[in-house]
């Protein structure tokens, strides 16, 4: 049978998935064996709200989910990542790239509408990511015999034995585990890579680093492997595998009736507390150069940054240039602000305007300015 797209909302006659911490209404379902579900949202927020919804809410016993999204252009960290050790911020602010970090460790990716992501849940006692992308493998081959797609050891997907088309990362709870994976159909390769490399210098951290791979989009291997093609062929796939119904339910992330508390999730995803303050601690130890009227001056910099907030702060200029009072009124002005560069902006203007008459300290101070924002 072939993959169909239903509505999925509260009004089919869906028996309820549920335990003990799901509110009364919501999520039903009465498909024996499992489910397949993807969002008609391309919102990163409310998609990775969907994951941990399902994880928070849902009875998966002999029931498991397969969940299908994708995004417009965000970079997605892993949990325990630093979003300035691995992307370009300034970079993706100006194409107005959002930034998200999941709640499952790994790597960080880079995602747009031509990367499927791909959540399989499950109980616990039944997480075999092995076995998920093997089903995956399988799927493509269906679709095209030729391809050569093998699993590796780390949980990527390989083409040809040398090009990455998908990485791996998972969450395990108590009782329920979710294996998530993306696949490279069509993604902006320049796009990809300028996110994913980040200019930062001089950053020192304990945090998980993403490990570089060669990549290629499975398009340009083959022009008829559109996404909707290889999801389709991945759901049937699924449903073969777990003698379900070939149907792909279309859900709304967003709708309270069916996800009773998403849109708090959401909320909480966006926020900068959990995107930038989740980074674990890390320093800045480095030398800006710095062109002023033909010279040029070096600055050091030493930054502490605990829960994306500055402990520690010593910027030092040479003294002939901005006095040694100026910088260390710019360095206590920055302890406990957030390490971004609208703060920084704010608290410099702050400082700035107890020098009113002053305007070649402004200009000099505009230069370093701009410089220390150029780190953040």
């Amino acid at each position: 049978m072939s993959g169909m797209l239903i509505p999925f909302s509260v009004k089919n006659c869906f028996q309820l998935l549920r335990n003990h911490k799901i509110p009364a209404a919501g999520f039903k379902n009465t498909t024996k064996g499992g489910l397949i579900l993807q969002s008609i949202s391309n919102d990163v927020y409310q998609n990775l709200a969907v994951e941990d919804w399902i994880h928070d809410h849902v009875n998966l016993e002999g029931k498991p989910i397969l969940f299908f999204w994708r995004n417009s252009p965000c970079v997605v960290i892993g949990r325990h990542q630093n979003p300035w050790q691995e992307c370009n911020l300034n970079l993706m602010r100006e194409e107005g790239i959002k930034l998200a970090r999941r709640r499952s460790g790994g790597g960080t990716v880079y995602h747009d509408m031509g990367n499927i992501n791909l959540t399989f849940f499950t109980t616990k006692k039944k997480y075999d990511r092995m076995d998920n992308l093997k089903l995956i493998v399988r799927a493509l081959n269906a679709v095209q015999p030729q391809l050569d797609v093998q699993a590796t050891k780390r949980f990527d997907l390989l083409l040809d034995g040398q090009f990455k088309i998908s990485g791996t990362a998972s969450k395990i709870g108590r009782t329920t585990a979710y294996h998530h994976c993306t696949l490279l159909c069509s993604t902006d390769g320049t796009s990809l890579s300028s996110s994913l490399k980040s200019p930062y210098q001089g950053i020192k951290s304990n945090a998980t680093t993403s490990i570089p791979s060669l990549v290629k989009n499975l398009l340009e291997k083959d022009p008829t492997l559109t996404c909707e093609v290889l999801m389709n062929a991945i759901a049937a796939e699924y449903a073969a595998y777990h003698q379900i119904d070939n149907h792909i339910n279309l859900i709304n992330p967003t709708d309270e009736t069916l996800f009773p508390g998403i849109n708090s999730k959401a909320k909480e995803l966006q926020t900068w507390e959990w995107i930038y303050g989740k980074t674990p601690k890390f320093s800045i130890d480095t030398t800006l150069d710095v062109l002023y009227e033909q010279s040029h001056l070096e600055i050091k910099l030493f930054i502490d940054i605990k829960n994306g907030r500055i402990e520690i702060c010593n910027i030092e200029a040479p003294d002939h240039w901005i006095p040694l009072a100026i910088c260390d009124k710019l360095n206590s002005s920055f302890i406990g602000s957030k390490f971004c560069p609208t703060e920084t902006t704010m608290l410099t203007n702050i400082l700035l305007r107890t020098y009113p008459e002053d305007h070649e300290l402004h200009s000099k101070w505009d230069i370093l300015c701009e410089k220390i924002r150029g780190i953040m």
